[in-house]
């Protein structure tokens, strides 16, 4: 079934703007402008927008919980409009994957991620899909300091190239499904040329 909630994951206000835990939030952003679907709705606990894009209907939620609490705006968006957890997607930062990489799946744990941790214990399910937009791990120091810091002025600088990968596999997962999608990107770098 095609997708039909975007959910982007970050935390609201502006010290959080350009932090690595944003990164939802980000390509949400990028969507809503290429997609010219408004996330000016204020409602499900979150900013919120509907609209058509690549010939489908899509709602796109960037939920104003804090990232802990992000569930319940998952969950109202869902149940407002009967949505199961195949419908939705969310687009999330990932430690895992290094900078430069953009990961579609489907399903699994939430390997830590606080806002895929509410969203599975409120929703009571975890095979939504998720983008997962690499950020790396630190090389030292804490995760928590690391995720709610901003980009480097390195990485920064390379930012648009990996929201406009994130772009690519979105327009192509509602195009071409989920299998065909994860082989044509999931091992790409979108830092490199080609």
């Amino acid at each position: 079934m095609a997708v039909k909630l975007i959910v982007g994951l970050g935390n609201p206000g502006s010290k959080y703007l350009w932090t690595r835990h944003n990164a939802g939030f980000m390509v949400l952003d990028r969507l809503s402008q290429l997609a010219g679907i408004e996330l000016s709705r204020k409602s499900f606990s979150g900013f919120c927008g509907e609209g058509f894009w690549q010939g489908h209907r899509l709602f796109l939620l960037k939920p104003q919980t804090f990232m802990n609490l992000s569930g319940r705006s998952v969950a109202e968006a869902a149940r407002f409009y009967k949505l199961s957890e195949e419908d939705i997607l969310v687009v999330h930062d990932d430690l895992d994957i290094p900078f430069g990489c953009v990961r579609l799946k489907k399903g699994g744990g939430h390997g830590g991620h606080n806002g895929l941790r509410s969203i599975q214990a409120v929703l009571g399910a975890r095979d939504f899909q998720r983008l997962r937009i690499g950020i790396g791990r630190p090389v030292y120091g804490d995760v928590v300091d690391y995720v709610l810091n901003p980009f480097p002025a390195s990485e920064m600088q390379n930012l648009a190239m990996v929201l406009d990968g994130a772009i690519d596999i979105l327009e192509s997962l509602l195009a071409n499904g989920m299998e065909k999608t994860m082989s044509l990107y999931n091992n790409r770098d979108f830092l490199e040329p080609g």
